[in-house]
């Protein structure tokens, strides 16, 4: 069986547009709703928030490729982008790759896309790799482009791209379409839709020798910021990556075809998740500036340094709660000042307690305003 890319009519993917229409109309509502609560956080929460979300998706856009990053190494460079206050220490090439791409596609979101913007998010993703025959270019390989799994004596072909000496031409027709296809196009089409299409014919091309799937997410990333006229902070890959086997399986279910109405509903659906999760984290750092406004000047040192640790967990918050160990070992302190700092805190309403005994823990009470 042929690959999409094999097809006769190929790039002219089918699908039923109207199958998203109450998607596009939910999206667009609860863009509004994260406009608007994000307007309610001063300059230093925006400027928070935003080094947050793009460390977090920076994290879990390289996940999903199977590479681990250190959290700290990406938010100080990321910080460093911004120009804003960082530590001061060396940042590993991979962090600091990630970190300026994802900082890049941020500030450029209005520009169309081009061969050059692409070539320069590759360079930035594959700092000082030494592994990569092309950086910085489209892969040259004469060598299939294949996505396998499986041993050697059993592998299994998951998708293979377009020969290399094709990729100059799809992707200049790729390219095309995308900016074609914005706002501001001759053809443009709704935000999820155009998500959608852009991510699985960008995959589908599979353009550069590594680095496809995050560039492909950037892309995307891309579009919904076009389309919403504003940079978003969508966590799209953490969203993914939550349940890549997904992601991955309906990838390969469309790739053989150019019927792809089951991709963009699974798709779409991943933004709408990815939209909510952020409302989430705007929210949070709301009632995070209410939490310290009706505490006040109550807190002692050590408390302050545990709710700080608290809310740096973001919503997931410790797993399992705050135990007293846990307040001794961040703080420093005997058990005896834990017992007292803990049971003050409680009675300020700061913190929430669940179980007995040594099951006890502590949660943020944020619903006491």
């Amino acid at each position: 069986m042929k690959w999409n890319w094999e097809q006769s009519d190929w790039p002219k993917f089918e699908y039923d547009a109207t199958l998203l229409m109450a998607m596009e109309s939910k999206f667009l509502t609860s863009s509004g709703i994260l406009i608007g609560a994000y307007k309610h956080l001063d300059g230093g929460e925006k400027k928070a928030l935003t080094v947050e979300l793009m460390s977090e998706e920076a994290l879990k856009t390289s996940e999903i490729e199977g590479e681990f990053l250190n959290r700290d190494s990406l938010q100080s460079s990321i910080r460093r982008q911004f120009g804003l206050q960082a530590d001061p220490g060396r940042i590993p090439p991979a962090e600091q790759g990630i970190a300026e791409m994802s900082v890049h596609v941020y500030e450029t979101w209005a520009e169309p896309l081009s061969n050059e913007t692409l070539f320069k998010w590759h360079s930035m993703l594959a700092m000082e790799r030494t592994d990569l025959a092309n950086i910085g270019c489209y892969r040259t390989s004469i060598d299939p482009m294949q996505v396998v799994s499986g041993p050697v004596s059993k592998r299994k072909i998951h998708f293979e791209a377009p020969p290399s000496d094709r990729v100059g031409y799809e992707m200049n027709s790729f390219m095309s379409w995308f900016n074609n296809s914005s706002p501001a196009g001759k053809h443009p089409l709704s935000a999820l839709l155009r998500a959608g299409i852009s991510h699985i014919y960008f995959e589908s091309i599979h353009p550069f020798e590594d680095g496809n799937g995050r560039i492909g997410r950037a892309v995307s990333e891309k579009v919904l910021s076009q389309n919403l006229g504003q940079p978003t902070l969508i966590t799209l890959a953490r969203t993914i990556e939550a349940n890549r086997k997904a992601y991955y399986a309906t990838l390969e279910r469309v790739n053989r075809g150019l019927e792809i109405t089951d991709w963009l509903l699974y798709f779409a659906e991943t933004i709408l998740d990815a939209q909510i999760y952020t409302i989430k984290c705007v929210e949070f750092l709301i009632e995070k500036a209410r939490f310290y406004d009706r505490l006040g000047d109550e807190l002692n040192p050590r408390q302050h340094k545990v709710l700080s640790r608290m809310f740096a967990e973001g919503l997931d918050g410790f797993e399992g709660g705050l135990s007293a160990d846990n307040y001794i070992r961040i703080s420093k302190t005997s058990a005896s000042t834990a017992t007292r700092d803990l049971q003050d805190l409680m009675a300020k309403d700061a913190l929430l307690r669940t179980g007995e005994l040594k099951y006890t823990r502590y949660h943020l009470n944020l619903s006491n305003h």
